[in-house]
């Protein structure tokens, strides 16, 4: 595992890191949170650029916060700081923050655009929510699930809603670790085919599996942890109306949680929309994680940081 190559790498996707190294930042990043001493002063020295075209609460304090205890700093930059791809382009954009930062960190509407900033930037970008993916939630919530599964290989992840970025991470990583994970979502709006082809091909190597299905309570069954999301993400405003008409049958309540294993792990990577896609009875049950989740974004991308930057992974 030490022999793995992090220094100066982006995290676009989860698919642009292997099986073992992505093992190797979920364990750096138990590692770090169980001991944060051993992340040391490794981000002394450095500044993260902190793009934001979307606001975030979680997203912005647990990547402030990983540099900080990491003995860097953070810069946030809101739209109306930059202009992304109107006051100014993006490879402009990502060329001048590569001369003053070490990283930098993107939270955009189009996955095109943290592409663009990766291509003409010299220094590692993190994608933190693209329309397309979001690959620090993943990893966050991967590090949950191992914590109280021990591992996550063989197990099942069932996800209802909408088949949206988070969806296609979890996907992706839950494949590439040999889960099985079923998505329950109604027709129209499924996750992305190449994406899941793509899963469905990993999975096939790695002994996991992806089912796609419209039917909930077959895509919970046997379930060792269920996950949702809001079924209006931002951007999505105009839709809201229609998919509160169509996605009421697939809300994470009691009747659903019990066609899972019993003490199935509730996850949902926040904000939620209590009463929509998750009771509050079931968001604030014992079998709730989501609290650990949000925790985790600190562990993981404190984790990814790090790497990034060159600590060895632990």
């Amino acid at each position: 595992m030490k022999s793995i190559a992090f220094r100066d790498r982006d995290l676009l996707s989860i698919d642009d890191f292997t099986a073992e190294e992505l093992s190797a930042i979920l364990s750096t990043a138990a590692l770090l949170k169980r001991q944060p001493v051993l992340a040391g002063q490794v981000a002394a020295g450095k500044t993260m650029a902190m793009i934001f075209e979307k606001p975030s609460l979680r997203t912005r304090v647990t990547f402030e916060v990983a540099m900080t205890q990491m003995g860097g700093h953070a810069i946030y930059l809101q739209p109306s700081d930059i202009g992304l791809g109107t006051r100014e382009p993006v490879k402009d954009v990502a060329r001048n923050l590569s001369r003053w930062c070490d990283v930098i960190m993107a939270r955009t509407f189009k996955h095109e655009t943290v592409r663009g900033l990766a291509e003409y930037a010299s220094v590692p970008v993190i994608n933190a929510l693209s329309d397309l993916e979001h690959p620090c939630q993943a990893l966050a919530d991967f590090l949950t699930i191992s914590e109280y599964k021990a591992t996550v290989k063989g197990r099942k992840l069932a996800y209802v809603g909408d088949g949206n970025n988070v969806a296609h991470s979890l996907l992706l990583l839950a494949a590439k670790l040999g889960m099985r994970m079923a998505v329950g979502c109604p027709a129209g709006y499924e996750p992305d085919v190449a994406v899941v082809a793509r899963a469905t091909a990993i999975a096939a190597e790695s002994g996991g599996a992806v089912e796609i299905t419209p039917d909930p309570v077959a895509a919970v069954q046997q379930a060792d942890a269920i996950y949702t999301d809001v079924w209006t993400s931002m951007g999505q405003e105009e839709e809201r109306q229609e998919r509160l008409r169509v996605f009421p049958a697939y809300q994470l309540n009691a009747a659903l949680l019990a066609h899972a294993k019993p003490g199935a792990l509730v996850m949902h990577c926040l904000p939620a929309h209590r009463g929509e896609e998750i009771t509050d009875d079931v968001m604030e049950s014992p079998q709730s994680v989501v609290l650990d989740q949000a925790e985790n974004r600190l562990h993981a991308q404190k984790a990814v940081i790090a790497l990034l930057l060159g600590l060895a992974p632990l």
